[in-house]
C-alpha cells in the first residue's frame, strides 16, 4: 500500500509514506492507554468504540482510498493527525483522571445555565 499521490494539496501536510503502519501503531498505543482507565469512564468507552472501528478499517482496507472512504474524516494524512492528537489527549486524560470524584463539592449554582439572570437596566 504505497503512497500514490504526490501531494495532499494541504499546505504543510506531507503525503504519508505508510499510513497503514502509522495508524496501526497510533491506534494500538491509544488502546493500551485506554486499557489503563476504568471501564465505566465515558472517555474510555466512546474513544475505544471509535478506535476499534477505525483499526478494523485500516487492517481490512485494500487501498488508501478505501480507508479514506470508510473512515470519512478527510485524507488519510488528516486521519493520522487526528490519531496523534487523540493519543496526546488520552495521555492527558490518564493523568487528569476525570472519572474520579471531585476533591470538594461544587458550588450549588455551578451547572445552572444561563449562569446569571440578566435584568436590563433602564
Amino acid at each position: 500500500m504505497n503512497a500514490v499521490k504526490r501531494t495532499t494539496g494541504l499546505t504543510g501536510l506531507a503525503v504519508s509514506p505508510d499510513p497503514k503502519h502509522s495508524l496501526t501503531v497510533l491506534y494500538n498505543k491509544i488502546l493500551r492507554l485506554l486499557a489503563k482507565m476504568p471501564d465505566d469512564a465515558a472517555y474510555k468507552k466512546y474513544t475505544k468504540e471509535i478506535v476499534d472501528t477505525r483499526i478494523k478499517v485500516v487492517q481490512q482496507a485494500k487501498s488508501i482510498d478505501e480507508m479514506e472512504t470508510k473512515i470519512k474524516s478527510g485524507q488519510i494524512e488528516e486521519v493520522i493527525i487526528q490519531a496523534e492528537n487523540e493519543l496526546l489527549l488520552a495521555r492527558k486524560m490518564l493523568n487528569w483522571k476525570p472519572w474520579e470524584p471531585l476533591l470538594k463539592t461544587s458550588p450549588p449554582q455551578q451547572w445552572v445555565w444561563p449562569p446569571a439572570k440578566f435584568t436590563p437596566q433602564n
